[in-house]
């Protein structure tokens, strides 16, 4: 059965490799696209069900003993992303059949070396191939930007590959460092070795930073809202779901096990988190355009899941596993209704494209819902989310921490509405000519997501089950490091 983590990184890449060679035959890569991610959904499930019940495969690929091997391993940290993320993926392709991208040049193949590198990051134990996998998400990311942005792309396609670049660099010089302290770079040779020995400690920090800027942390994050905003929104709804999220995975990995949760830099990570939290959502608040509120939102919402980490509770670390998974189906679904929009009216800007409430019910629904999981409030996932933080927050007697969180959500409640009540419930006499059919396949990807944030706010045990496992193995990796190394 642990072949099973081959999937989601081998599949990929394979029909990725088939499909282009054969570039003019577009039912055959949505074929292609469909069935390989579907696979991959249902590989990441049965890996979830194993690893939610503590079972932590290991595939040392090969065959090859000890610290050369390429070894891959699950738990259910990383079986949860990689079977989230192969949902949104599903539901990006379904979305990019209705907006057109899928018949842009070698679309699905780039989707699926880029989910290839995504899901090998999460499955991976080593720090130099997290860095290789990172480098094979992020080639296809560099095309896409430029294949499917729009106007202003040049500038953006610059910024972007220019940060990442950067990024790239320091990961790999941190890599280095570690390497030249240590003499390895497997996870489980070097768990707790950070905490102990000053000079690991900075050579990791170096990697925290490349990983710090991969997930536009603040003050890290100014990349972000320059670049994702010209870029399509389904493929920006592709990268909300993979590209920070391995950022966000990488430095919560890291710091569990190679720090093993040093509470001499938890006040850092704080400091971080609430710097994220109000610097998104302010920038949120100044934007006129869809995509560029719910671009500063990434900045915003990824400070909740980091205040989960710095606290390093059993408590705040299960709250941020289950906050990250059900914001990465919320936020696909937000950037998806803004896809929806964009293809129906030619734009996303907040003035002039008033009415779609009357107009276009589910999408409306569809966004309604995803606002209110993103805002925090009930029955969605994002309520179950938000008050397990708090709580932990207030366990912790974190009151600052606390505060910020909440004034934060009121701030990303009051952008939402301004959202709704320009493009829902405006006028529609102002709005421009329709661009294109909004059809089923543009507005059922967000109502199957929000639907499922639904389930999780509604029936929040299954997932929250998985969250206390994975939030158990952060907090004591020593089964982690016993797996991975074999000893």
């Amino acid at each position: 059965m642990n072949v099973l983590l081959l999937i989601p990184v081998v599949g990929p890449l394979l029909v990725a490799g088939m499909l282009l060679v054969l570039p003019n035959r577009a039912g055959l890569h949505r074929v292609g696209g469909f069935a390989t991610m579907t696979v991959v959904l249902a590989a990441g499930a049965v890996l979830l069900v194993r690893t939610s019940g503590g079972a932590l495969p290991v595939l040392r690929v090969g065959g090859w003993p000890g610290p050369i091997a390429i070894s891959l391993a699950a738990d259910a940290l990383s079986a949860l992303l990689v079977t989230v993320t192969a949902l949104v993926v599903l539901c990006c392709l379904v979305a990019a059949v209705g907006s057109g991208d899928d018949r842009r040049p070698y679309f699905l193949p780039l989707v699926l070396v880029l989910t290839a590198g995504a899901d090998g990051a999460f499955l991976t134990t080593d720090l130099f191939n997290l860095f290789v996998l990172v480098e094979v998400m992020l080639v296809p990311s560099y095309v896409l930007v430029g294949l499917a942005g729009g106007a202003g792309r040049g500038g953006a396609g610059r910024v972007y590959v220019a940060t990442n670049l950067l990024g790239s660099t320091l990961l790999l010089a941190g890599v280095a460092l570690v390497y030249g302290t240590t003499g390895v770079v497997g996870l489980g040779d070097l768990a707790g070795v950070a905490r102990a020995q000053p000079a690991t400690a900075v050579a990791c920090g170096v990697v925290l930073l490349a990983f710090g800027l991969k997930s536009a942390l603040v003050p890290l994050h100014d990349w972000l809202p320059r670049t994702y905003p010209v870029v399509s929104p389904v493929v920006v709804a592709l990268f909300s779901g993979l590209l920070t999220k391995v950022g966000i995975y990488a430095v919560i990995r890291i710091y569990a096990v190679v720090y093993d949760g040093d509470p001499g830099f938890r006040w850092l990570l704080g400091v971080v988190a609430m710097l994220s939290m109000v610097v998104g959502v302010l920038g949120a608040v100044g934007e006129n355009s869809m995509r560029r509120i719910l671009t500063f939102h990434m900045v915003s919402q990824l400070g909740y899941v980091l205040l989960g980490l710095a606290l390093f509770t059993t408590a705040a670390l299960a709250a941020a596993v289950y906050y990250l998974a059900q914001y990465i189906l919320v936020k696909a679904a937000l950037l998806l209704c803004a896809a929806a929009v964009r293809a129906g009216r030619g734009t996303d800007r907040l003035d002039g494209c008033g009415g779609l409430a009357g107009q276009r019910p589910m999408l409306a629904l569809a966004f309604a819902g995803a606002a209110l999981a993103l805002a925090g409030l009930p029955p969605f996932s994002g309520f179950v989310a938000k008050f397990l933080l708090l709580r932990a927050t207030a366990e912790s007697g974190a009151w600052l921490a606390m505060t910020v969180a909440v004034l934060v959500s009121l701030v990303t409640l009051l952008s939402m509405l301004k959202i709704w009540s320009a493009l829902f419930t405006g006028d529609p006499s102002a709005s421009p000519t329709v661009a294109q059919r909004i059809g089923p396949t543009l507005v059922g990807p967000p109502l199957v997501l929000v639907g499922l944030s639904l389930m999780a706010g509604l029936a929040a045990a299954p997932l929250l089950a998985v969250a206390d496992t994975a939030a158990a193995g952060l907090r004591d990796p020593a089964g982690y490091v016993r797996a991975v190394t074999g000893r």
